[in-house]
């Protein structure tokens, strides 16, 4: 074929082309993303800064396999989407880093993130270290209270482990309560370290359930975030969006699950945990520190201002991160460094 005879949609210079083979669309392939092999910003001593080793996992937990299958970059992990995909894995890794045999939770409860709630664990015991001259207390002369310890457990299992302290965890919630006696009553490691109180009165949180004989070394507390239900809801189709999942619907699943009184209360994390301070102030003598995760930075000065008027010795804030994701708790006591470090002391040595 004679170049003036090329079809009008090939350029001059063509020469020739066979008309047997045809043209086609480019292909675009997806790179397959480059991961880390450490999460970024997670505290030195977690378990979790490396990348999940599914193959491992898979053996401690072989019921984690139907879970596993390659993403959009070529990877392998589960559909964080996928409430039941998130619980197994919760499972596979509580089994696999904690040697807990026997986990599991009724559907819709909170089922939270492993790696994030560790965090606030070893930052916790970086905070003890401060009144023990920068030593972290170990062992089951160390008291934590978890304040909503939920049907997961998972505080107490983490500090149990890594540490070796002792819990005392409170709840409001009945089916809660129910399933966190069963992961303790089941797995040895806990049956003598970790006791549930129920809290019968809602709107109080350390009122009726620190005696006046108790002695806590430091609470911890997940508070419920929102302030309706509403907000619940958008937050979770904010999350669903960023995973892919494109329009969701008015009542999205939550991939973490949780019931009401675990995602919201009226006035949200603000009111939850002024109320916290408030309380703290009669239970000064009783806990050595007092902490609780904000998940809102613009909670802060709110905090800070109840504080100050609750007259507390020393507050900190402690911030965490995973990758891009910050996150902090609050932390204040009622004692000075003097008095720290006769705690101490007499606890600890």
């Amino acid at each position: 074929m004679a170049a003036s005879a090329l079809p009008s949609f090939l350029p001059a210079f063509v020469l020739s082309y066979a008309p047997e083979i045809p043209f086609r669309e480019p292909v675009t392939v997806e790179k397959k993303k480059s991961f880390p092999q450490q999460k970024s910003g997670l505290h030195p001593r977690n378990r979790h800064r490396s990348r999940y080793d599914f193959p491992a996992l898979i053996t401690s937990c072989p019921a984690l396999q139907p879970f596993v299958k390659p993403n959009a970059w070529g990877d392998v992990s589960v559909d964080f989407a996928d409430p039941a995909a998130v619980k197994m894995l919760n499972r596979a890794l509580l089994q696999h880093y904690y040697g807990i045999e026997h986990w599991d939770i009724p559907a819709d409860y909170l089922c939270p993130p492993i790696p994030g709630r560790a965090d606030y664990i070893h930052h916790l015991a970086d905070l003890l270290a401060t009144s023990n001259g920068g030593e972290i207390p170990r062992g089951k002369g160390v008291a934590i209270l978890d304040v909503g310890v939920g049907a997961n457990c998972i505080y107490p299992i983490i500090g149990q482990r890594e540490y070796g302290w002792r819990f005392t965890g409170s709840e409001t919630d009945a089916i809660s309560l129910g399933a966190a006696k069963m992961i303790v009553a089941m797995n040895p490691t806990l049956k003598n370290t970790v006791r549930l109180r129920q809290q019968k009165q809602s709107a109080f949180i350390f009122n009726g359930i620190i005696g006046v004989a108790d002695r806590f070394d430091a609470t911890l507390c997940n508070p419920p975030f929102h302030g309706s239900e509403q907000e619940a809801r958008a937050s979770t189709r904010r999350k669903l969006h960023k995973l892919g999942k494109g329009e969701v619907a008015d009542k999205p699943v939550q991939n973490f699950g949780g019931k009401n009184n675990e995602l919201w209360c009226e006035g949200g994390e603000e009111a939850f945990v002024r109320k916290m301070v408030e309380e703290s102030v009669s239970k000064a003598q009783n806990c050595l520190w007092f902490t609780s995760l904000i998940s809102k930075n613009t909670t802060l000065p709110a905090i800070y201002y109840a504080l100050k008027q609750a007259g507390a010795e020393e507050v900190r804030t402690i911030e965490m991160a995973q990758g891009q994701k910050i996150s902090r708790f609050v932390a204040w006591t009622f004692h000075n460094a003097a008095q720290q470090a006769d705690w101490a002391a007499e606890r600890w040595q």
